[in-house]
């Protein structure tokens, strides 16, 4: 299995990934990224990475991620915020070669933990994660600010 890293000249066939994977989780009308700042982003602030399984030379997958921080670590560690297998390449090994290409990273990186979210339904992926001995975090809950809310907190 081959990998490469993005480049500026994907920014197009990231948001194709990013809608194949937002179609796929049911929620194409939350996807209001552009190329222009995903390319500002990801290739001139550089806030996060983008790598792609690769067979015959052809994109097949991929997992887009950056770096968190663990005070009870003292430590980086990965945050993988999208992994994505095109339909017809899934069942190969694509996805647990992401994975593993991650892990890879981190332990080279001296990063203390890989990690992700998982929406609740997705029982497909949930089966393969916990297969591959990933440990769901079910203490924990999620809260966001977005929006006109992340706004008006910002003004008070």
């Amino acid at each position: 299995m081959d990998y490469r890293f993005a480049v500026e000249q994907d920014v197009p066939l990231i948001m194709e990934f990013v809608r194949g994977l937002a179609a796929y989780e049911k929620m194409e009308d939350l996807v209001v990224a552009q190329e222009d700042t995903v390319r500002r982003w990801l290739f001139e602030k550089k806030v996060a990475e983008v790598i792609f399984a690769l067979e015959e030379g052809k994109e097949v997958g991929f997992a887009l991620f950056f770096h968190n921080y663990s005070t009870f670590l003292g430590r980086a560690g990965i945050y993988l915020e999208d992994l994505y297998v095109l339909p017809e390449y899934r069942g190969r090994g694509y996805g647990k070669g992401l994975l593993k290409k991650l892990a890879q990273l981190a332990v080279e990186r001296g990063c203390g933990r890989l990690e992700w979210w998982c929406l609740d339904w997705n029982r497909p992926s949930i089966d393969f994660y916990t297969a591959l001995g990933a440990e769901p975090m079910s203490e924990w809950t999620t809260y966001r600010l977005a929006g006109d809310t992340l706004k008006k907190m910002a003004e008070e």
